[in-house]
């Protein structure tokens, strides 16, 4: 078994070091059953997914097994080291035989595709041959898909102690070594993720080679490479070298797997100035460019961020795998500074714009999670949500990089100092030698017990004004230092109404509702009123236990309704709501809408 800490980012090199699977253990509350559904339900009909699509049989044919030609997109092979990696975090959560050995049938069948010289991409060489290498390489994936198969393999090694994937990680990587760089071939992958790749790499072996590509591979955006190949820069976060850029642009995806790849070479290599731009990036980003659910990505023509404050609710693009990549790079930015503000931007992220990619059963998905689905709406395409939720797509990015991460999931609670324990998310289980106890989101009560005095640093979140910590006052927004053998966090939980920046045009006027960590929407299944029409009145909701969705804690107020279609032309002088009856408005959290019928929803509405 791997002496690395089986964690998603283990570095050694941050204010903070992560504490990996069986070093922090989700056991119970909020999120035990959906990983139990991810790795009974989603997890094992994933693979079938992939057997129906064709990504395996490209992979068996380009081992020679079987005749045939390449099916589906040239990045089929991504998806599937995105499911080995999600069966081996979910192998060293709750291990099994069943699913090692299919861990194990897979890797073999990878592993034979794989050329003489390390080069491995099943599409490429069955439709191109090896003289098709990497000659389209801003459309090919092939960095892209080479960046799963070593997170796959590093997870492998971790979780299971397999090294068979391993070997065939580092024989690829040895010829990315060998093929990129100053003084050989000079470009880069229009998808990134090779570069988080390399360095989690270079952490699991020691080979510096590895993390001098990454940083590479860093260096080299922004200086006309892509450019020069005909394309736009900005799609591929490109126009910009990366320790100059202020913001993110472009592809959402694409942007924040880069941020996350570079955090992690200026954590490696102790860059204080690249980790400083990446700061001033991801706060940009935060404060104009991120939606109330912690969504990233505003537009549908390019899968990409907007301008600043171009946050539209209907047309919301903030595609599943944009939280995900979000995740991944403020967890890296914490482990970096510590700064709990990162913690926070997770728990926003997790509960809302990642979790409501997922269904509750866990097997059916979104791709795209828009914050307003009219009733009306049309599904003029495949990953419309007006289609409702699906089990899976053509462009099958999304459903195991959920898988992924609900199974490493337990990385991501917590880390470490020489002196305490930092707790960033809160969840029924153990963490050390610490039970921890919580019904969080639905209660604000979290227990803590060691069978010691242990120093434990905890996080209040920024929304938590009236935080207690064993009754004694707490400040927001940071964490409270305590020792103890018996600690009690109280957070409170009253509903929030909050409003938008006034430059947030799309939604000025507006309120949203939030409870927690958890932003709600009105559905129409809940509300008799056209969700369409419906006005919200100012006095405050109140929070009330239901059997709906899995049970969740609903919020009822008080709208009025709106005076729904007029005939004729909608544009007139001084024109006037006219609004009607006072009726009650239920709105149900955000990440479980879609989960009974598809109809209207909205996160934002009028005031009444």
């Amino acid at each position: 078994m791997s002496a690395v800490t089986r964690s998603p980012a283990a570095t050694t090199k941050g204010r903070r070091r992560p504490l990996g699977l069986g070093q922090a253990t989700i056991t119970g509350g909020f999120w035990a059953p959906r990983q139990t559904r991810n790795g009974l339900d989603a997890i094992p009909s994933g693979q079938d997914q992939l057997e129906k699509a064709g990504n395996l049989q490209n992979l068996r044919l380009a081992a020679g097994i079987g005749e045939g030609e390449a099916i589906g997109p040239v990045f089929a092979d991504s998806d599937v080291y995105k499911w080995l990696e999600a069966a081996a975090w979910e192998y060293g959560r709750n291990p099994d035989e069943d699913l090692l050995k299919r861990i194990r049938d897979l890797t073999a069948v990878v592993a034979a595709a794989q050329r003489e010289d390390g080069y491995l991409d099943s599409v490429v060489q069955l439709r191109y041959g090896d003289e098709g290498r990497y000659q389209q390489l801003v459309w090919s994936h092939e960095h892209y898909c080479a960046g799963h198969l070593i997170q796959a393999a590093v997870a492998q090694v971790r979780c299971t102690g397999d090294t068979a994937l391993l070997e065939v990680a580092t024989k690829l990587a040895d010829h990315l070594v060998a093929t990129f760089g100053d003084g050989k071939t000079v470009d880069v992958d229009g998808h990134p993720v090779i570069e988080m790749a390399l360095v989690e790499l270079y952490r699991e072996t020691g080979t510096a080679a590895y993390l001098d590509l990454a940083k590479w591979f860093v260096e080299a955006r922004g200086h006309g490479i892509i450019e020069n190949h005909g394309h736009s820069p900005t799609y591929f976060s490109d126009r910009v070298p990366v320790r100059e850029a202020t913001t993110v642009e472009g592809h959402s995806v694409r942007a924040v797997y880069l941020a996350a790849g570079a955090t992690d070479v200026a954590l490696e290599t102790d860059d204080a100035e690249l980790l400083d731009a990446l700061k001033r990036q991801f706060d940009h980003m935060w404060s104009t460019k991120t939606y109330v659910t912690g969504g990233l990505g505003a537009r549908w023509e390019g899968e990409a961020f907007g301008d600043e404050y171009e946050l539209p609710a209907d047309r919301a693009y903030a595609e599943t795998c944009a939280a995900i990549g979000g995740i991944q790079w403020a967890w890296r930015m914490l482990l970096a500074t510590g700064e709990a503000s990162y913690a926070d931007a997770i728990e926003r992220m997790l509960y809302n714009g990642f979790l409501a990619g997922v269904s509750l059963a866990g097997t059916e998905y979104f791709y795209v999670n828009p914050l307003q689905l009219r009733g009306a709406a049309h599904p003029d395409n495949g990953r419309s949500p007006a289609l409702g939720r699906r089990g899976w797509f053509d462009c099958a990015c999304c459903p195991p990089n959920i898988m992924r991460t609900l199974a490493s999931l337990d990385g991501y609670l917590a880390t470490a100092t020489d002196d305490a324990i930092q707790i960033h998310q809160y969840a029924t289980g153990v963490i050390g030698d610490l039970q921890v106890e919580t019904a969080y989101p639905w209660d604000g009560t979290v227990r803590i017990t060691a069978p010691k005095p242990t120093v434990v640093e905890l996080r209040i979140p920024g929304w938590a004004e009236g935080a207690t910590v064993n009754g004694d006052p707490v400040a927001a927004g940071g964490y409270a230092r305590v020792e103890a053998a018996e600690i009690e966090l109280h957070l409170p939980l009253t509903p929030r109404v909050v409003g938008a920046d006034p430059r947030v045009d799309a939604v000025r006027g507006c309120v949203a509702l939030e409870r927690g960590p958890l932003v709600y929407a009105v559905e129409q299944a809940d509300n008799e009123a056209d969700v369409d029409d419906l006005h919200l009145l100012p006095e405050a909701p109140t929070a009330e236990e239901s059997e709906l969705l899995d049970g969740v804690t609903v919020l009822k107020g008080r709208g009025r309704r709106g005076e729904g279609h007029r005939p004729g032309w909608p544009f007139v002088v001084d024109a006037q709501d006219v609004l009607g009856d006072e009726v009650d408005v239920t709105a149900v959290p955000y990440y479980a809408w879609a989960n009974r019928e598809i109809g209207a929803m909205r996160v934002w509405l009028p005031r009444g």
